[in-house]
């Protein structure tokens, strides 16, 4: 399957950290949370990180339509997931998710449903990398990894889950039929 990716580099991409591209092993999928590529790319060109001037966003993006942009280069350190940037590509899907109201406590359902053409886009990704990265082995939800809480904006005292991407409507089992990895679960103490 071909594919297109449109390289859009972000304005800081060359000061992200390098890294070799042989030991990457490992696929986060995100969902944006946010209502449209446009405004995840306003999201992804704030400069959060004082030390660097870089900010948070992941390698690819794919919009509902099934085209794919790619943000950060596969040799450049995205910070997409805490604790596992070095060794992994991020993929972000525009979703919904939980927008605008991430953190408060009646909105933690994930109701959009990914397109299916943006899942064959990403099947496609997927095989991709698969031939350009020989380390690669797995994949993981963005939920999957940071299973931190964070206090709820609108309940003093309540708690919700920081990361709940890709979602419930994600389709695992249609995915892992069609790809070469496999889903990497994290146990959680």
């Amino acid at each position: 399957m071909t594919i297109e990716i449109h390289r859009k580099l972000l304005p800081y991409f060359e000061r992200l950290d390098k890294r070799p591209t042989d030991p990457i092993d490992l696929v986060v999928i995100h969902c944006t949370e946010l209502p449209d590529l446009a405004t995840a790319r306003v999201w992804g060109e704030r400069q959060v990180h004082e030390n660097s001037r870089t900010g948070n966003s992941g390698h690819f993006y794919i919009d509902r339509d099934g085209s794919i942009e790619q943000w950060v280069p596969v040799c450049r350190v995205a910070h997409h997931v805490k604790g596992r940037n070095l060794l992994s590509i991020g993929v972000e899907l525009v979703n919904n998710g939980r927008y605008p109201d991430w953190f408060h406590s009646n909105n933690q359902e994930m109701t959009e449903p990914y397109p299916g053409v943006q899942i064959a886009a990403l099947v496609g990704l997927l095989s991709h990398l698969e031939s350009r990265l020989p380390g690669l082995e797995l994949i993981a939800g963005h939920e999957d990894l940071d299973t931190g809480l964070q206090a709820a904006t609108d309940t003093a005292g309540s708690m919700v889950r920081r990361k709940l991407d890709p979602g419930t409507c994600f389709p695992w089992r249609e995915l892992e039929s069609k790809i070469f990895l496999k889903r990497l679960f994290v146990e959680v103490s």
